[in-house]
């Protein structure tokens, strides 16, 4: 006479299957990607508003802001993703909109996004761009943390002891500090007085530039005098924020960093590379920055691209405009590309940033 089967020798079959209906259950009653909702926190100590983009389980409508028009949850209910935070430092007379579609990609990642406004140096005042800025900015990144802990809304879901920071240009700079970078305005000096005439956007900023005319030894002589008035503290400048775990420099300026101070960053840190950069030219920033930078990982090197390729949407520049000629695409750049470089961007964060060592 056979035994009776011994309970369970049959059921991993039944198991598997039973579990294989759960979990298709599971996903067909799992709602739709979150959508990226929108909302404004008031700053910290007298610090201008900090905008956060986040998952929410709202639903996404047109809404205007400046000269985009995008699909947001504005003030939608915010729903948990991965409880990571990224901070992005908008570049100089910048604003959260430019970066709008890294935000959602960070927010498809999981991510909640914070852009603090930089007093001084932002679309609707701008007032104190270079050196006078870059002191102020990591303490308002550090700031745009501490609104988004106070928030009822948001420190629930959010574990704020492992955030990352992305930033461009200026913003940039700013990632570059937070890395454990070190700077200073006599550097900022001594790097135009040497190479004004090369990189001449980089040291007088969106107010004129050299046109090959007869003009341009006033225009050099009169910049090298306000700079060499303005910029004479020789004090060394950093700061340095514990949560802060991983950034990302995008097409920084850095002339004036100390590059020793950047070889072994204290966190991890990505750089991106537009390889026809005008306004801030590699070889002297970002380019400077990855030969001393051992650690540093290059997430996209985009040899086509100028300064704005990472402004996305790109803002619609005039024609024949300061802003057209340094921030504008050059012939032959491919927007297209920029999709898949938000992605590695959101892989840098969720790598370091997901499971820290």
């Amino acid at each position: 006479m056979k035994a009776p089967p011994v309970s369970g020798r049959r059921q991993p079959t039944a198991w598997l299957a039973a579990l294989a209906l759960a979990g298709l259950g599971l996903l067909l009653a799992t709602p739709a990607r979150a959508a990226t909702g929108l909302t404004e926190l008031p700053g910290q100590a007298g610090d201008g508003p900090v905008t956060v983009f986040y998952p929410s389980s709202a639903s996404e409508q047109p809404l205007q802001r400046g000269p985009f028009t995008l699909k947001l949850a504005w003030q939608g209910e915010p729903v948990r993703g991965n409880a990571r935070l990224v901070v992005i430092s908008h570049g100089s007379g910048g604003n959260p909109w430019v970066h709008a579609d890294l935000a959602g990609a960070l927010v498809k990642a999981g991510f909640v996004v914070a852009v603090p406004q930089h007093r001084g140096d932002h679309t609707g005042g701008f007032t104190d761009p270079g050196p006078t800025s870059w002191k102020r900015r990591p303490g308002e990144v550090s700031r745009a943390i501490d609104a988004l802990a106070q928030s009822p809304r948001f420190a629930p879901l959010l574990a704020l002891d492992w955030v990352g920071v992305y930033g461009g240009s200026a913003g940039g700079h700013t990632a570059l500090t937070l890395a454990g970078g070190r700077w200073s305005a006599t550097r900022f000096r001594d790097h135009c007085e040497a190479h004004i005439a090369e990189d001449f956007p980089s040291c007088v900023g969106f107010t004129t530039r050299l046109r090959g005319d007869v003009l341009d030894p006033l225009k050099l002589s009169l910049a090298r005098a306000v700079i060499r008035w303005r910029f004479d503290d020789v004090s060394w400048h950093s700061h340095h924020d514990p949560r802060i775990q991983a950034a990302v420099a995008s097409v920084p300026f850095a002339a004036d960093f100390d590059l020793d101070s950047l070889r072994a960053p204290r966190i991890a840190l990505g750089l991106v590379v537009a390889g026809r950069d005008v306004n801030q030219l590699p070889r002297f920033h970002v380019g400077a920055v990855r030969a001393a930078c051992g650690p540093c990982v290059v997430i996209a090197d985009l040899p086509e691209a100028g300064h704005g390729a990472m402004l996305s949407p790109l803002p619609p520049f005039p024609p024949g405009s300061l802003e057209h000629d340094l921030l504008g695409d050059p012939p032959g750049f491919d927007r297209a590309v920029l999709p898949e470089v938000d992605r590695q961007i959101a892989g840098f964060f969720r790598q370091h940033l997901l499971a820290p060592p």
